[in-house]
Order: C-alpha cells, then structure tokens, then sequence
C-alpha cells in the first residue's frame, strides 16, 4: 500500500487563480465578468481541440501554452462557480484526488493489478459501484463526441457485451487507416452522401444492439 505523497507547493498556480479572481473581481473586466458556464462551452470545445493538436505536433512550446489554456477554463469555470456559492477550485480538486485515490486500490490498497488490462477491468467495476444509477453502459457516454470517436468508444463498450459487429479486415498501420478514412468520406461526398451523419446513424444502430444485448443478460 502506498501512502499519499506530500503535497508541494505551487506557487504559479496560485498566482494563476489570483489572476482570474481579479480579472471577475469588481472593478476587473467587463468581458470576464459576464460570462458563465454556457457562454464559456464553445472556448473550452476549442481550446480542447487546440490541445489536441498541440500534441498530435510534438511541440513542447505549444503544448504548454495550449494546457494552460485548457487550465485556465477549468479556473474560469470553478471561480464562476465560487462566485455564486456553489462549489470551489478546492472542491474540484478534492473530488479528483479522492475519485483517482479510489480508482486506484491496487496503489493505494491492498488490491492487485498487475497489467494495463487488470487495472482497466478494476476500474470499471469501480465505476459502476460509484455510479449505481446507470442502468446501461451507454449512460454517460456524451453524445456530442465526434462521430468517430463515439463510435469506438461505443465498440469498446459493445464488445464486452459481445455485440460489437464484424470488423473489417484491419489496415496495415494508422496512415494506411487515415488514406482509407479519406477515401470513404471523398466517395462519400462524390455521392452527396454526408459521412458524419451516416456514422451516427450506423452508432445509433449499434447502440439499439447494445441495449438488446443488455436485456438479454438482465
């Protein structure tokens, strides 16, 4: 069993959310004063993808500035909150620090998890001891994803159910993948056809699979 390791200090971070408490402050900004949780969803989406692309380059430079930004919509958002007297910064920390500790057993338990796969087995049973109210493994998953990756995260979930559909012969590495993909969605497009709209309807396909599976074993 480990114990938790000593807390250190932080003290750019703490500049950082003294920064954005003055900005919304009285007397702050006007812009950073009127915003709220929903007029801040289409930043956090953007500031999201610019982070992804910031990893996907390799660039150390960009991906501290783009993990800054996505840093700061999680302060944005937790001073809002504050604000109003519902939760605090320190509330959401609280809540990952115990939810990572609890995820975590065969770290800071007794529990054994030697491999990747045994410690992705003990987290779902984990997770769905934490969340009693999901009824199927589609509850939580968020609709909005893009559309390739709601479908394999829905595969995921599908193939423990063992109603995942027949695969295609697998390609012989990830660019040979990406040329496939491109192809698919310019016959596509050729056709008039709209390869986004043609996936979610496929996944919505394999989410009716999923929760007939469900009732089978229920």
């Amino acid at each position: 069993m480990s114990e938790l390791p000593a807390p250190r200090a932080h003290p750019e971070l703490d500049q950082l959310i003294a920064v954005l408490e003055h900005l919304r402050a009285p007397g702050g900004c006007a812009w950073d004063r009127e915003q709220t949780h929903s007029s801040l969803v289409r930043y956090l989406v953007e500031e999201t993808y610019e982070l992804v692309e910031a990893i996907e380059a390799g660039d150390d430079a960009e991906l501290v500035e783009e993990l800054g930004d996505v840093l700061y919509q999680v302060v944005f958002h937790s001073d809002i909150a504050a604000e109003e007297g519902r939760f605090t910064l320190e509330d959401v920390a609280r809540h990952m620090r115990e939810k990572m500790v609890g995820r975590h057993p065969h770290v800071f338990g007794d529990a054994v998890a030697e491999t990747p796969d045994a410690v992705m087995a003990s987290w779902d049973v984990l997770k769905a001891v934490e969340k009693p109210g999901r009824e199927s493994v589609l509850d939580g998953v968020p609709r909005a994803m893009p559309a390739l990756a709601l479908a394999d995260k829905l595969l995921g979930k599908a193939a423990k159910l063992g109603a995942e559909p027949e695969p295609a012969p697998p390609p012989a590495g990830e660019a040979e993948l990406g040329e496939e993909l491109l192809a698919i969605v310019a016959g596509a497009r050729a056709a008039g056809l709209d390869a986004e709209r043609a996936l979610r309807g496929a996944i919505r396909g394999l989410e009716s699979r999923i929760r007939a599976a469900e009732s089978r074993g229920a």
